[in-house]
């Protein structure tokens, strides 16, 4: 295979599934600069193995060397202990970062619902613990099959299924006691 072949085949294969890989390393690290920094690597490693890739899903394939690098780069017990305080700005989807690049809401009150509800899902998602927060973004964000992540995660398809099914019910009780203490007030 020629280099511009191997070009070709990186650039149809994986680079469809940036968005994909940002939004996995944005999930593991918390943090827009060192999420870039990490998919940036990642895309390196990609490239530099893409030889080893034989066929399947890239998406995949990519998303297990995002994870790798992640916790490569900044290791494993350091992101598990820090916890960076929520600022909706950042990490509400398509809230006030999409008015302002000049897309339109359509209805400014379901809108601000919507971003409510974003901003609750997101701060529960952002409490659980590393291996349960990843399979859940994997499955529910990036819709991958329990096969895939368990081999991104390097861990049995039970295992996965363990820990998704504990990390839906952890981010169900934090909604639950998040809105018990909102009607509250």
């Amino acid at each position: 295979m020629t280099d511009e072949d191997k070009n070709r085949r990186f650039e149809r294969l994986l680079i469809p599934h940036i968005d994909a890989a940002y939004s996995l390393a944005w999930w593991i690290l918390r943090d827009h600069d060192r999420a870039e920094e990490a998919v940036q690597e990642a895309f390196l490693r990609a490239y530099r193995f893409f030889d080893s890739f034989h066929g399947g899903e890239g998406k995949a394939w990519l998303l297990g060397i995002v994870r790798n690098t992640c916790y490569t780069l900044y290791g494993r017990e350091r992101l598990e202990r820090e916890h960076e305080a929520f600022d909706e700005e950042l990490h509400t989807p398509n809230g006030p970062a999409q008015e302002a690049e000049g897309l339109p809401l359509a209805d400014p009150e379901l809108e601000a619902i919507r971003n409510a509800e974003r901003a609750l899902v997101s701060r529960a998602i952002e409490q659980l613990p590393a291996e349960f927060r990843e399979v859940l973004v994997l499955r529910e964000l990036e819709g991958l099959s329990y096969k895939e992540i368990a081999k991104i995660a390097s861990i049995p398809i039970g295992t996965v299924m363990s820990r998704l099914a504990r990390a839906r019910a952890l981010v169900q009780r934090t909604l639950a006691a998040q809105l018990k203490q909102e009607n509250g007030k």
